[in-house]
């Protein structure tokens, strides 16, 4: 009987899985058909990306300057095996603007963008304040939920850019000031070696779909969410969890899409 239960289980999982992926595509979908008309009033698209992006800016900072400490101290450490210290800022560069950049910055936006939507959204459902605008026939995908996708998709790769220039002046502290390499030889091999397509656009890309994985993600688990503290309290933890395990799977794809040559 357990492995009746247990075959019951998997089985509901999965069609309970195919169900939300179905509503996931449906809200994407939904969000695109009225982004154009939404569009034309920049003003919420602004306010969205002013409430996203500036209030993720200090720990967005603050995490790239000792991403980029401990990247110069570890490159150090790792070079100086080989002699090849100079190369530490291409390899602070590379490891910033590749990979660091776009993953751990779509990680912390989960972390304090994502669940703020989330939230923000769960508690107006919670409050009836979506279904009074549909009662004013006012859409509330056009009105609440498009602004805050395309200020997250907007917001996401200027913050990935900051913790990525961030990092550098880390590292620059690190090996430059601290440790004692020629700055002109830190500068110089990074300039070299890091190519403004293959690595500093491919980078871009990988925040572009990162943000706007973790935006949708957040905005439909607060559409979706039980209209009660602890149904938007569970959202943001699901927001959190599948935000991270989404970009972390994308993060593998386009990586081996991009670099695989």
């Amino acid at each position: 009987m357990s492995i009746v239960n247990f075959i019951s289980a998997i089985g509901r999982h999965i069609r309970e899985s195919i169900v939300s992926l179905g509503a996931f595509t449906r809200l994407f979908i939904a969000i695109l058909a009225r982004s154009g008309s939404a569009l034309k009033r920049p003003g919420l698209v602004a306010q969205q990306i002013h409430f996203i992006g500036n209030y993720s800016l200090i720990i967005i900072a603050v995490s790239g300057l000792f991403v980029g400490f401990v990247l110069g101290l570890q490159g150090y450490y790792t070079l100086n095996r080989y002699g090849s210290e100079e190369a530490l800022g291409l390899l602070v560069a590379l490891s910033l603007v590749r990979e660091l950049g776009p993953v751990v910055t779509a990680l912390l936006f989960a972390g304090r963008a994502g669940t703020s939507l989330t939230a923000e959204i769960g508690l107006m459902k919670a409050g009836e304040q979506l279904a009074a605008m549909e009662v004013m026939a006012v859409d509330p995908i056009r009105r609440v939920l498009v602004p805050r996708f395309w200020g997250g998709f907007i917001a996401m790769p200027i913050l990935a850019a900051v913790f990525s220039m961030v990092g550098i002046i880390g590292g620059w502290v690190v090996g430059v000031l601290m440790i004692g390499i020629d700055a002109g030889v830190f500068w110089s091999q990074m300039q070299n070696g890091v190519d403004i397509f293959k690595d500093v656009a491919n980078g871009v890309v990988k925040s572009v779909i990162f943000g706007a994985a973790v935006t949708l993600i957040a905005l439909y688990e607060g559409w979706n969410a039980k209209a009660t503290p602890e149904g938007v309290a569970h959202a943001t933890t699901r927001t959190v969890v599948s935000g991270a395990l989404v970009v972390l799977g994308l993060d593998f794809l386009l990586t081996a899409l991009m670099f695989s040559n």
